[in-house]
């Protein structure tokens, strides 16, 4: 499993439920398709290019809270 890391301090049972949820998630298209998955539909918002080979890739999730995932 990836590790979450937790910047917005959720409740720890928000936080595990998370968790669970993304854990599947090893690809950037397993997160594209998650994201799909939702309704309404959550589609990347933006993608912050770290270096030639590393990407940030921000989706929304909850409100005004927002996933980083971090693509190699």
């Amino acid at each position: 499993m990836v590790p979450l890391i937790d910047h917005s301090r959720l409740p720890a049972d928000l936080r595990a439920a998370l968790e669970r949820e993304l854990a599947p998630l090893t690809l950037l298209q397993d997160v594209v398709r998650w994201g799909f998955a939702h309704t309404p539909p959550r589609d990347v918002a933006e993608v912050v290019v770290q270096d030639e080979f590393t990407h940030d890739v921000v989706v929304p999730w909850e409100g005004e809270r927002y996933l980083v995932f971090d693509t190699t």
